[in-house]
């Protein structure tokens, strides 16, 4: 079988900088190549190498110099475009990279084509490949949050939709009941031979100091601001607390997620947004750790390549995750659950289907500063109840998320539409 990714056209997909489509992406290719013919396609410049091979998978570069040049002309005039029509969901968007891409596929005849979000990349494959298979996976709400009657066309010319977790596979499914037959739900997963616990010797090196973790992006929809407010809490009943933040400091667009939401827990984040830099919140972030007097309890990390993660939450205590928005599925909890680290989250989107509140877990409501701190205490004062469930969370990556399952499902789907069966 031969299958084709086509990855967004700002995913990082080769180590050691991959972001976390881009991980997903890379594992699932490495494991598919054991068995099919997998070609991944991802961004690249006129001046790279254009294909490059590894662990058997072939990574083709697609210039997309003129692509973004015309997308910085678009968002000159985003504001004269409609909320649920913005530049990203054009059909223009990255025309020249997928249509690029189109063509290569006519030539290589291959079974299987795996897009990643973007839908109006569908019908483009579709009229230059009228016998390809089709497989559009979802890993954000797009689908029901944008133009019902533009997405709907674009879905008619796809084989068969994923959604990263059941809470996007069933938003799709209700809102496009004609196309519920062909929406599948494939957890995402994660490396659980290379998460793996600490071991007794690093344990007994540990500090007395309960180290606390977030990791993911530094943006309003993470909650890291909710995290911080909680944590001022904490500190108050354990003064040697320490918080590690580690992720990226640059917000998501407004336009990605806020303008979209018809959620008022999101709509309150448009308060972050005020000034144009991408900035702006890890300003405000900054002000809060002088306000809230926690500035020496308090370490942002940074950008930390993956690989090294593990050091990070082998050091943790209590992995958190106070996600404000629908989380469509989140990694970071699966990876801290794999290392035996008990998780504080929010009850939002995937989330729920991934951390068992009271087995692997403490799950809070939303935005809830108050609740979200009294979690993180409880666990903090019992150590016998975050080692049970930092066990069982381990137990639980073990058994239905690790990559080796991802993988099987994609293959079992592939097979089914080259079969002709439905999904």
């Amino acid at each position: 079988m031969k299958i084709a990714f086509i990855t967004q056209p700002f995913d990082e997909v080769l180590p050691p900088n991959h972001n976390s489509i881009g991980i997903l992406i890379y594992e699932s290719a490495r494991r598919l190549a054991r068995s099919c013919e997998v070609t991944v396609y991802i961004k690249g410049g006129w001046f790279r190498k254009k294909e490059t091979c590894e662990q058997g998978v072939r990574y083709q570069r697609i210039p997309v110099g003129l692509d973004k040049a015309l997308q910085r002309l678009l968002a000159c005039f985003s504001r004269f475009f409609n909320a649920k029509r913005p530049p990203y969901a054009s059909k223009l968007y990255y025309r020249g990279y997928i249509s690029r891409i189109g063509s290569i596929l006519r030539v290589q005849q291959c079974d299987i084509v795996h897009i990643i979000n973007f839908s109006q990349f569908v019908p483009v494959i579709r009229a230059f490949n009228p016998r390809i298979r089709i497989v559009l996976h979802m890993h954000c709400e797009w689908l029901t949050q944008l133009d019902r009657a533009i997405i709907e066309r674009r879905l008619s010319k796809a084989d068969l939709i994923i959604g990263c977790s059941g809470y996007i596979t069933q938003k799709i499914r209700h809102n496009f009941p004609r196309f519920s037959g062909c929406c599948e739900t494939v957890h995402n997963g994660v490396d659980s031979d290379r998460f793996v616990p600490r071991n007794d010797h690093n344990k007994a090196e540990k500090s007395d100091a309960k180290r606390l973790l977030f990791v993911g992006r530094v943006s309003p929809e993470k909650g890291v601001h909710v995290l911080l407010n909680a944590f001022q809490r904490v500190v108050q009943r354990y003064p040697q607390a320490h918080l590690e933040i580690v992720g990226p400091k640059k917000q998501l667009p407004f336009e990605y997620l806020v303008a979209l939401s018809n959620d008022d827990k999101v709509a309150e984040l448009a308060s972050f947004y005020d000034g144009s830099s991408p900035y702006n919140y890890a300003h405000h972030l900054q002000d809060m750790l002088g306000s809230l007097n926690i500035a020496r309890q308090v370490t942002f990390a940074g950008v930390v390549p993956n690989l090294q993660l593990l050091h990070y939450y082998r050091n943790a205590d209590i992995f958190i995750f106070p996600s404000v928005w629908e989380e469509p599925f989140g990694m970071p909890p699966l990876e801290a659950m794999s290392v035996e680290v008990p998780v504080v989250a929010t009850r939002s989107g995937g989330i729920v289907e991934t951390v068992e509140n009271g087995k692997t877990g403490l799950l809070v409501e939303r935005n809830d500063v108050h609740a979200l701190a009294e979690a993180i205490l409880r666990l903090l004062s019992n150590e016998d109840l975050r080692q049970s469930m930092g066990k069982s969370g381990r137990k639980r990556v073990v058994e239905f998320f690790s990559f080796e399952q991802m993988v099987e499902n994609f293959l079992r789907h592939y097979k089914n539409l080259c079969a002709g069966f439905p999904p």
